[in-house]
């Protein structure tokens, strides 16, 4: 009862198994039973389907169904913003008398850490987001990169299929967003890391966004 229950918008984290639209009902009703507070995470927005707006469903119907909710987002993927680490958090008040006490709160929080954050990566966004041609070309270069992504799914089972798998390596093109959750064992991992120079976390997440034409096939032959 009462909880903090901190849920990725999109594109989960490591294991790319974002929730079904029923699974997401299902939540939302258990949230409302145990009167939980949502905290969402957003830093892939736009890069899980390649369309920002429907990225932001989860989000959305969590605030019509009228939930208290926060939500941390982050531009440092969809911008390219790693170096600025530029983000927002934005809380929903059910009206003007929390938000005057949220704010107070932040501002508590926010003083001693940074007091006044960097403006030059918030810059950017609001440059971009201001300019129709420039948020046409950003939406744009975003759907690209989705649908990049997930044609190096595609490709990548395809490879391993060509080296020889014969396991069923489904679940990577079912999986969303900018890592794959592949099953390696953690002694798979470190192998390809002595072995063969790739670089993945030890529960087996890779990154399928750094794939590309030149190293697909030495990829798919190291993890075969």
């Amino acid at each position: 009862e009462g909880s903090i229950l901190l849920l990725h918008a999109c594109a989960h984290n490591p294991t790319g198994c974002d929730p079904t639209d029923e699974q997401w009902n299902q939540l939302i009703n258990l949230i409302k039973r145990r009167n939980h507070l949502v905290f969402f995470d957003s830093a892939y927005q736009g890069f899980a389907s390649g369309d920002a707006e429907a990225d932001a469903k989860a989000l959305r119907k969590v605030v019509e169904e009228g939930l208290p909710v926060m939500l941390a987002q982050s531009f440092a993927k969809n911008f390219g913003l790693y170096g600025e680490r530029c983000g927002t958090l934005s809380v929903v008040a059910k009206d003007p008398d929390q938000r005057e006490i949220l704010m107070s709160q932040l501002k508590n929080v926010i003083r001693p850490m940074y007091s006044s954050p960097p403006k030059h990566g918030s810059s950017i966004v609001r440059t971009v987001l201001s300019d129709a041609k420039l948020t046409k070309q950003y939406y744009d270069e975003c759907a690209n990169m989705a649908h990049r992504i997930q044609e190096m799914r595609t490709r990548l089972v395809e490879a391993l299929q060509a080296a020889g798998s014969t396991h069923d390596w489904s679940h990577v093109t079912q999986q969303i967003g900018m890592f794959a959750f592949t099953g390696m064992s953690s002694e798979m991992c470190d192998q390809l890391t002595n072995e063969y120079a790739i670089f993945l976390t030890r529960d087996g997440r890779i990154s399928i966004a750094g794939l590309n034409d030149g190293n697909l096939e030495y990829v798919a032959k190291a993890i075969h």
